[in-house]
């Protein structure tokens, strides 16, 4: 019954809170990129964030896997000037 009554006294306290929150008009939130400091590819990128969140979203989900294809390429390229072949496996599992 003690939490019982707790619980209704946090939330009487509460509702004027509420109301405030509900009651409140201000303008919403705009989120911008600073573009003072770059130059070049990056001022173009958080140019475009700050133009259209769709088109830098887009743009974003088709350059990671293409620079995830340039990385791999790179790291198998690394690997077997070091000896690493791993394009023939043998397996140890006898």
């Amino acid at each position: 019954m003690n939490r019982l009554f707790t619980l209704a006294v946090m939330a009487l306290a509460m509702l004027p809170q509420i109301a405030f929150a509900a009651a409140d008009k201000s303008p919403p939130i705009v989120i911008v990129a600073d573009t003072r400091k770059f130059t070049g590819w990056e001022a173009w990128f958080t140019n475009l964030y700050n133009e259209s969140h769709i088109y830098f979203a887009l743009l974003t989900v088709a350059v990671i896997p293409i620079v995830g294809v340039l990385l791999g390429m790179m790291a198998d390229v690394v690997m077997s000037r070091i000896g690493i072949d791993l394009k023939s496996r043998d397996l140890a599992e006898h």
